[in-house]
């Protein structure tokens, strides 16, 4: 299997300049993501705004590799790994004695990709390639 990564590519990062460094963190926050939701943690430590981070931490990972990736399959193929995770990480917790398997947070989670995937194809999804033209330029001009 070959890769596409031209300017017309489904995996193409080309209008981002430091894209291996946002890949990099994109995968370095789906680990922190996976890690944190198998740990064991205290009871009563989760309070009803577990939900609100759900959708919040999966939004931000949807729209943290919706700046790198533009192409619209490869949002939906995104769209679909996330939600797929979401779902998995609810099926590991039920397997840790201190944590539990539950549907709300696989609606949360999956609320919270498809937000972002909306989001994306708006000014939010070109956050990334304005910081980097800030400080980019604010480099040169130094």
């Amino acid at each position: 299997m070959t890769f596409d990564f031209t300017p017309r590519g489904l995996f193409s990062m080309n209008h981002l300049r430091f894209k291996h460094l946002w890949l990099g963190i994109g995968i370095a926050l789906v680990a922190a993501v996976a890690v944190g939701s198998v740990v064991s943690i205290p009871q009563g430590a989760v309070s009803m705004n577990d939900k609100v981070l759900h959708l919040g931490v999966y939004a931000s990972l949807m729209g943290w590799f919706a700046q790198i990736f533009r192409h619209d399959l490869t949002r939906l193929l995104l769209v679909v790994g996330l939600v797929l995770m979401g779902i998995g990480m609810e099926f590991l917790q039920s397997m840790v004695p201190s944590r539990q398997f539950e549907v709300l947070d696989m609606i949360a989670n999956t609320s919270g990709v498809v937000l972002a995937w909306a989001l994306a194809y708006t000014w939010v999804g070109n956050v990334l390639p304005w910081m980097e033209k800030l400080f980019f330029r604010s480099a040169q001009q130094a």
